[in-house]
């Protein structure tokens, strides 16, 4: 679909390539009618940078993200006439003091930050998404009896830190909501009930405030053979709340990545309605300036796809 809400760019995050407008351009020539802009909001402790941020300080890191702030708005204002971009952030959530420093960065930029990716990279303050040792370092955090017991206490605590995060800022996109099984995408929750009854909690709750959901096609780069979430998740999604979609990108040429895998999914997921942001007059519930929309046609339908298809196979049209 020619809907994206979460993105980052290379000249703004040290683990992905290319300037923000090569970002936007790869969006404009992909057919995306919003693309939103989400670049990770800094971190306030030294030992939670990631490797190739070593020697940046924290005021550096923090001027970065306000001069993303400041080019979104500028390539926004540049190619209204081209693209529907959003300005949001990416949210972290390794102590306390990350949530206490977003609410401080939300007051002092005020409107200029349009909606809020909410999502967990960290659990015991140990990043899940870096690589596999580190992945099983903090599910080993638990202090667990067994296997078995860790596994669900490190879902646990992931599902917990993610609704502590969702009520305190209401974020209207929802991030990879099952990132903790990034390296597991084989486990279901329902085999971990008291994990499970978390996973609802959560789901129910953003529903109520009226969070969307993104299916976010980075998974399917990752060896799953579905987006996150996957398929037991998603189907308690849907019975719930509303999705959306992202590619989460890193860089220009992960643009719409795996779009083409993500139709089929949410076609065989019986996925019939798709949402997305678009900017409003009004406050929403975080007050943030944007509402959810639902798309007002079949969306497996949508000329996106077929231009996608055709795009595809120019190559061989010779």
């Amino acid at each position: 679909m020619p809907y994206s809400h979460h993105s980052h760019s290379g000249e703004f995050c040290k683990h992905a390539t290319g300037t923000l407008k090569d970002v936007v351009l790869a969006a404009i020539n992909q057919g995306f009618e919003v693309y939103g802009l989400s670049e990770h909001v800094p971190r306030y402790r030294l030992l939670d940078l990631y490797p190739e941020e070593v020697g940046m300080s924290l005021e550096t890191l923090e001027k970065q993200f306000h001069n993303f702030v400041e080019e979104a708005h500028r390539l926004k204002a540049f190619y209204a006439d081209r693209i529907n971009l959003l300005v949001g952030l990416e949210t972290e959530y390794i102590t306390t003091a990350d949530l206490s420093q977003l609410e401080l960065l939300l007051e002092n930029l005020g409107p200029r930050v349009q909606y809020l990716v909410g999502s967990i990279h960290h659990v015991n303050c140990i990043p899940i998404d870096f690589d596999l040792d580190t992945f099983y370092k903090a599910r080993g955090s638990t202090r667990a009896k067994n296997e078995k017991q860790a596994q669900e206490m490190f879902f646990e605590a992931y599902l917990d830190a993610q609704f502590e995060l969702m009520n305190r800022f209401q974020p209207e996109i929802i991030g990879h909501i099952d990132l903790c099984r990034l390296y597991t995408p084989e486990l279901r929750f329902a085999e971990y009930p008291a994990a499970l009854e978390r996973l609802k909690r959560n789901i129910k709750y953003a529903r109520d405030y009226g969070a969307l959901f993104e299916v976010n096609t980075a998974a399917l780069s990752k060896r799953w053979d579905t987006a996150y979430p996957g398929r037991d998740v998603l189907e308690a999604i849907l019975f719930h709340g509303r999705v959306t979609l992202s590619d989460d990108s890193h860089g220009p040429q992960a643009v719409g990545r795996n779009y083409d895998s993500l139709r089929e999914y949410l076609i065989s997921s019986g996925v019939t309605e798709l949402w997305y942001l678009e900017e409003s007059l009004v406050p929403n519930g975080g007050g943030r300036m944007t509402r959810a929309k639902q798309l007002n046609m079949e969306w497996w339908n949508h000329p996106f796809w077929k231009e996608r298809m055709q795009k595809a196979l120019q190559p061989n049209m010779i």
